[in-house]
């Protein structure tokens, strides 16, 4: 199958075309490098052995999208093209907005120009909005999101809702994610945010490295165990099978399929650095600060759907992210080269 990747140099879209081109399957990638860079693309032919055809694009310019389509004729689009950071979003709701939006309209109307009817999103567990229970099932309804990220998730699921009843030739796979956390175990590739990390594990990795002097833990008084965030981390690599694996729906009946994926277990924000620690045998400082808008106390997946469906479940361990995170952080300690 030729399947077209949108945001495909980023962390969890590298991953994907690994796992895309190891299962048998044409990747092709379009991105924009907004938060990714190109020396990304050397480094999935250097663990495939291919080089996936690539567009340095905008996905919301329809008229270069068109071309794009025109040209390689996708059967599939796995969508992670977007804006992704919570706090940002917050400062930044209506950049949120326009992109995120924008780009997902124009790939829905040019997949129906020319007869692609298959889409997986790369959606979030943002979309239940402050759980009042956990774990997360498929079948919970979404909530309210505490931030415009969030927001955007629950309209473009939304908006794929719609549009598989307009067009009843249309699967879309709303994969749910978790926190994605790790890196490939080569080192070759990882999460590589430009600027100060927005996320939690490549900070982490920072200060292990010492480049960031400690890790800002923001909210310590949850009602959780010991004060802080709990979250389902689950590793990249397993992330990208569960695409790989999503891609089975196509051959379901059509419409909108809805599939957590995460690991089924909830670790605080000090749990995870106590991992990391004895995973990596490195100390990391640390601040308790207040609570960052936007978050939640508590998330963790139900995922016995994915696993009884698609036959995926998560089978690498926090400590392996760990491991995995500070060898790609050692072996690039400015990130990945342009």
């Amino acid at each position: 199958m030729k399947i077209l990747l949108t945001g495909g140099l980023g962390f969890i879209g590298s991953e994907t075309a690994i796992a895309t081109i190891e299962a048998g399957h044409q990747a092709v990638i379009v991105d924009n490098l907004y938060n990714a860079k190109i020396g990304v693309l050397d480094r999935i032919e250097k663990l495939t052995g291919v080089r996936p055809a690539f567009y340095e694009a905008d996905v919301a310019d329809k008229k270069k999208l068109g071309e794009i389509f025109d040209k390689e004729r996708p059967e599939a689009v796995i969508h992670f093209a977007g804006y992704k950071a919570v706090g940002e979003s917050v400062a930044k709701p209506l950049m949120y907005y326009r992109n995120n939006l924008m780009t997902t309209l124009s790939l829905l109307e040019t997949m129906g120009e020319y007869d692609c009817h298959n889409i997986v999103f790369s959606s979030s567990a943002t979309v239940y909005g402050t759980p009042t229970h956990a774990p997360l099932k498929e079948t919970d309804p979404r909530g309210e999101a505490t931030n415009p990220y969030g927001e955007t998730k629950i309209m473009i699921e939304r908006i794929l809702e719609d549009a598989s009843k307009a067009d009843p030739k249309l699967t879309a796979v709303l994969l749910r994610y978790f926190n994605p956390i790790g890196a490939h175990p080569s080192g070759l590739l990882g999460e590589d945010p430009r600027g100060i990390p927005n996320n939690l594990m490549p900070y982490i990795s920072q200060v292990a490295i010492g480049k960031r002097e400690y890790l800002h833990v923001y909210g310590s008084d949850y009602p959780t165990p010991d004060g802080t965030g709990i979250r389902d981390y689950i590793h990249v690599v397993d992330l990208a099978e569960g695409h790989v694996a999503s891609l089975k729906a196509f051959n379901e009946t059509k419409g909108v399929k809805i599939y957590n994926l995460g690991t089924g277990k909830g670790t605080s924000v000090l749990e995870l650095v106590k991992a990391f620690e004895e995973a990596t045998g490195v100390k990391i400082p640390y601040r308790l600060e207040d609570r960052r808008p936007g978050d939640v106390p508590e998330n963790y997946a139900d995922v016995e759907k994915a696993k009884k469906e698609l036959g995926w479940t998560a089978r690498l361990t926090i400590a392996d992210a760990c491991r995995d995170a500070y060898n790609f952080q050692v072996k690039n300690p400015e990130g990945i080269k342009d």
